[in-house]
């Protein structure tokens, strides 16, 4: 088969890779769909991956093609996605349902061949069966909007709230989303960017703050008369939107860090007491599983595209490659101030 090959530091190519074999308990998926993740970025450009030659992808949308002996859940001709984590099901971490937690994991994408080629295989249950009205490059997103779902459900979300939503990335609009699904009181998304604070507001987003104004964080506080949001999602992995977590949370609220950070951190002492001063609870979220395998995520994930209330928008797309032309599409990322939105690569 073809496939987009990472060879070393800089070095995709499309070239002619082994197609994978079915075995056992998994199921063979011809990829119509797949999305650059910010993770697969440094591992092509920054020496990231954990061995060469690699075929990275994680998020994609395909067709079911082959099953292995024993595989009962999904058919020939089924349209599903892949939830990219292989736990190994064994250890005290997977046996209580945490499998993002998982020490001894596989990966597709990152630690096996990925979605960046025409087929991919995976273990049956990883699998996750669709409604085939649901467009591929929508289904694409199923991983996004499930890392979205994970953050709400780790940070004890309950509706009636203020919610603030710290980025407006794909993520950080999935969030916005599945909170305002279960029940948010006003919904504010904080962003730098103008057009994802439209594409915020189009899809459902009660209030959108640009936080270059000035006075951002005094009309941020105004919406929720002065007493700050009882839920924080920081979606950026921004030192600027953690700080800032601190500052609109409200007292007693709960925040979650969802983002995953870059660049070492400082906090002044008037910043960490926030924490102290309001008694919020502050919580980190990792990947997007829950039991039983690969969770509600997942399960959630298909039920709401399919009804058409968890809302998917061609701006969240910010260009299509054919497959045939990853080295491009990865070029864009040495700017990556250029990048708005996913880019997704196609097999044609």
């Amino acid at each position: 088969m073809k496939a987009a090959v990472l060879y070393g530091n800089e070095d995709i190519r499309y070239d002619e890779y082994p197609t994978p074999e079915v075995k056992p308990g998994t199921v063979k998926v011809k990829v119509r769909a797949t999305g650059i993740c910010g993770s697969d970025v440094p591992r092509v450009l920054h020496n990231g991956a954990h061995f060469y030659p690699v075929v990275l992808g994680h998020e994609f949308s395909g067709d079911v093609v082959e099953i292995g002996e024993g595989v009962t859940n999904v058919k020939v001709g089924d349209t599903v996605s892949g939830a990219p984590l292989v736990p190994c099901l064994k250890c005290s971490d997977c046996q209580n349902g945490n499998y993002s937690l998982c020490k001894h994991y596989s990966f597709i994408g990152s630690r096996e061949q990925g979605s960046f080629a025409e087929y991919v295989v995976m273990p049956a249950i990883n699998a996750v069966k669709y409604d085939a009205s649901i467009p591929y490059e929508q289904a694409a997103m199923f991983e996004p909007s499930t890392v979205a779902l994970h953050g709400v459900m780790c940070n004890d979300y309950q509706g009636g709230e203020y919610v603030a939503v710290l980025g407006g990335g794909t993520i950080g609009i999935f969030t916005m989303q599945w909170a305002k699904i279960f029940g948010s009181k006003k919904i504010v998304v904080f962003d730098i960017d103008e057009g994802r604070l439209a594409l915020a507001k189009r899809l459902g987003a009660d209030a959108v703050i640009n936080t270059t104004k000035e006075n951002y964080l005094h009309e941020a506080m105004e919406i929720t008369e002065g007493k700050g949001y009882g839920y924080v999602f920081e979606a950026a992995g921004n030192t600027a939107t953690m700080h800032m977590a601190f500052e609109v949370a409200a007292n007693k609220a709960h925040v979650c860090f969802i983002g995953t950070p870059h660049v070492d951190m400082t906090f002044t002492p008037k910043q960490w007491e926030n924490m102290n001063r309001k008694e919020f609870k502050l919580t980190g979220s990792w990947m997007s599983y829950s039991a039983p395998f690969p969770g509600r995520e997942w399960e959630l994930t298909a039920h709401y595209f399919a009804t058409g209330q968890l809302k998917f928008d061609p701006e969240f797309i910010f260009r299509k490659f054919p497959m045939a032309k990853v080295d491009e599409a990865f070029a864009l990322y040495k700017n990556p101030s250029q990048v708005h939105g996913k880019i997704l690569l196609i097999n044609e």
